[in-house]
């Protein structure tokens, strides 16, 4: 296979890329994160015109030469599966990339498939096979490898084929706009930087705790996502959601106690027993509107009724299933009857279906078990 690319550590040498605008770009990107919070971006790869660049993003000034690239509302950013390539940009060059065209929303809305990879994509659409070797490679060396570089070309080369056969498929099935709003909300989620509100909600083991125990449990959370994001280092390095949820459950009585229970974990933030004691010991200014942690107890009929609807309507657009409507937003559309999350395609296919079986199904459902 042809490894044809340009290595580019001048951002001179990148803009001149653009001095004829192109319409549209390809782009990926590596990055580490193994040991930080953020993303931290260590290449960008981009396909434009009919070049294929890596663009060394550790090089001074290369991340404010990519950033007027990244905001160019005339540059369509062709990319596959682009979440965390989207903060990391954000967290590198203060830019989200828009407009965005994400080939694996796509494929999933032209009924291709939902969640498939680029490699797969490639294979179906481009009839080519591609490797996997460099996909834990320490992108932060430098010189990369040849086989890192070749890897990371490939990432890129075939953005355009698929960019092509999927815009004319959904073009044909009217659903060009379904790719837009989601693409859309995709690159305002990345411009969001602000915390979960509610990280308790995730955690199973809260939904045996009492009121109280789950907003320790939440005060405990806010506190370490805030630490973590602030100080640039992974949540659980921070405080894990099993020792979070064991002293929710049965807090200490005193900072003493705490220091006590903290010896007992190895992993435990010892150094930070003050803090971790005035969070838990703190209430939260808004945690009395804090939604209880859903149980298993919830009335799974009326769940049922609303997937099997949602596969009805899934199977007569010809979707891929969880590309409409997930479990999770399901239960939440039972528990709050808030449509927000489903964004407004989604919203005008399965209001007309799930309003009446929302109307028949109750609306409160068990908080989880008091006094534990």
């Amino acid at each position: 296979m042809e490894h044809d690319f340009t290595w580019v550590a001048d951002p001179a040498a990148l803009l001149s890329r653009f001095e004829n605008r192109p319409a549209r770009i390809g782009l990926d990107t590596e990055f580490i994160r193994e040991r930080t919070w953020w993303p931290h971006l260590a290449l960008a790869q981009m396909a434009v015109h009919d070049e294929i660049l890596l663009v060394d993003t550790q090089a001074p000034g290369m991340t404010g030469a990519l950033r007027g690239v990244l905001l160019d509302p005339g540059i369509t950013k062709v990319m596959h599966s682009a979440g965390e390539d989207l903060i990391a940009l954000l967290h590198a060059c203060d830019a989200v990339p828009a407009p965005l065209f994400d080939t694996q929303v796509a494929a999933a809305i032209a009924g291709l498939a939902s969640g498939a990879g680029y490699q797969r994509l490639v294979a179906d659409i481009a009839d080519v096979s591609l490797g996997k070797g460099e996909t834990r490679s320490d992108w932060s060396r430098r010189p990369l490898s040849q086989a890192q570089l070749a890897y990371a070309a490939d990432d890129v080369r075939h953005l355009f084929e698929l960019h092509d056969h999927l815009e004319s498929r959904l073009e044909a099935l009217g659903r060009l706009d379904w790719l837009r709003e989601d693409c859309a909300r995709m690159v305002a989620a990345a411009r969001d930087t602000s915390l979960e509100r509610w990280p308790h909600l995730p955690i199973r083991a809260a939904q045996y705790f009492d009121r109280a125990g789950q907003l320790r449990l939440l005060r405990l959370l806010r506190w370490r996502d805030a630490w973590a994001r602030d100080h640039d280092r992974p949540r659980s390095w921070i405080l894990d959601n099993d020792l979070a949820a064991t002293i929710a459950r049965t807090p200490p009585a005193d900072p003493a106690a705490l220091k006590v229970l903290l010896e007992r974990h190895p992993k435990a933030p010892r150094k930070l027993a003050g803090e971790l004691w005035q969070a838990l010991s703190t209430p939260l200014p808004d945690e009395d509107d804090a939604p209880p942690v859903r149980t298993d107890e919830r009335d799974k009929r009326a769940l049922r009724r609303l997937q099997d609807a949602v596969a009805g309507v899934s199977a007569g657009l010809g979707l891929p299933d969880g590309v409409l409507a997930s479990r999770r937003k399901l239960e939440a559309l039972l528990d709050d009857r808030d449509w927000s999350a489903f964004g407004g395609w989604r919203r005008r296919q399965l209001e007309p279906v799930l309003a009446p079986l929302l109307a028949e199904a109750p609306e409160e459902l068990p908080s989880g078990e008091e006094g534990v």
